[in-house]
Formats: structure tokens, sequence, C-alpha cells
């Protein structure tokens, strides 16, 4: 009986002493327990796809020329106005006109009072100033231009539908600029196209500034 209580004793003594130890420490949760773990992000969705580089239509290509048909300002000095109908190409000049789409060319029109005609043409090709330099208008007058700045220039004159024609052609990048001036006599026809080809030039250049 002795020995039990004795026993009894140290067990009681053991948990007091552990009790004890416990009471020093600061009743801290997180010291015993880890913070739960958070759930990830959910993913990114997918990049889009790139945009598409598809190049210009034909309808864009002719507005950028635009700025190289000749205005009714560009023309002023020559006292012309608006033709009521569109000139067409004399023979010479058709050759170079016509297997151009017609979404890649514009015109514009004009009357002098005297009853010739002025007609201005923007053409879009390839390889604008090769064309122009092996363009070969057989039984044409060729005419001397001072130099307009042009990468290929050429004029010339005939006749066509009993009028004097004189053409003047003028390339930069792929730009063609025609300019054709039908007259009773191949001198006044001459005259108009040599001062309307440094306006035409300058026309040209608006293109790429």
């Amino acid at each position: 009986m002795r020995q039990v209580r004795v026993a009894a004793l140290a067990v009681t003594a053991v948990a007091v002493a552990g009790l004890a130890g416990c009471a020093d420490r600061p009743n801290d949760l997180d010291t015993y327990y880890d913070d739960p773990v958070a759930s990830s992000a959910p993913a990114a969705p997918p990049a889009a796809p790139p945009a598409s580089t598809a190049p210009p239509a034909p309808a864009q290509e002719r507005t950028a020329t635009t700025p190289a048909l000749l205005t009714d300002t560009d023309v002023a000095a020559e006292e012309v106005r608006v033709a009521t109908k569109p000139s067409t190409p004399s023979k010479c000049l058709a050759p170079l006109v016509e297997p151009v789409p017609e979404e890649q060319r514009k015109q514009r029109d004009w009357q002098y009072r005297s009853g010739a005609s002025l007609s201005h043409r923007v053409l879009v090709t390839k390889g604008a100033a090769e064309t122009v330099n092996r363009l070969i208008c057989s039984g044409a007058t060729p005419v001397q231009l001072a130099p307009t700045g042009a990468e290929a220039q050429r004029a010339w004159c005939e006749t066509d539908k009993g009028a004097a024609v004189c053409t003047v052609l003028l390339a930069r990048g792929d730009v063609i600029s025609v300019v054709q001036v039908a007259a009773s006599t191949q001198a006044r026809a001459t005259d108009a196209a040599k001062r309307l080809a440094p306006i035409s030039a300058g026309a040209l250049v608006r293109v790429a500034s």
C-alpha cells in the first residue's frame, strides 16, 4: 500500500511540472499551425494572334496616287475648264494605258476655250521608269523636254483623229504621269505640253511627300 502511494505522488509531480512549463509560453496559434496555402492564380488567356499583314488592296494603291493627279489649281494658268466627258488615249498611248487595270489608273480632263483638250492620267505599274524608256511611237515626232527631276521622261507629238496630239510621260517609283494636249496645230499642242511637264513632275513628287 505504501508503494502505491509513492507511485501516485510521482505521477502527479510530473504532470504539474509539465503544466508549469507550458504556462511560461505565450498562447500564439501561429507558433503551432502554418498558414493555409493559397490556391494558385488562374492561367492567363492565350495571346491573340498577330494582326494580318496582307498587301493593300488595289483601291488603296489608287488612293495613294491621288496627289500625283493634276488639279484645277495646277492647270489654272492654262485657262481651261473641266471637260464634260473623258477623253480617250491616242493611238500611241493606248498600248500603255489599256493594259493597266481600271482601279490602278485615274484621269482628269479639261478643255481650252479654243476647243483644244487637255487630259492627265496617273497609272500605277511596276517598273514605271523602264516602261517609259522602252515605249516607242512609230511615226511620231519626238519632243525634247528640259530635265524635270523624274526618273524617266519621254515626249512626242502625233496626228490622231485629225488633231495634233502631244504627249508627255514622266515616271517616278511605280507611278507614270501622262499629259496629253490635242490642238489644231502641233505648235500649240507642243507649247502647252512643255508648259505642263514641270507641273506634272511637281505633282509626282507629292506622292512621296
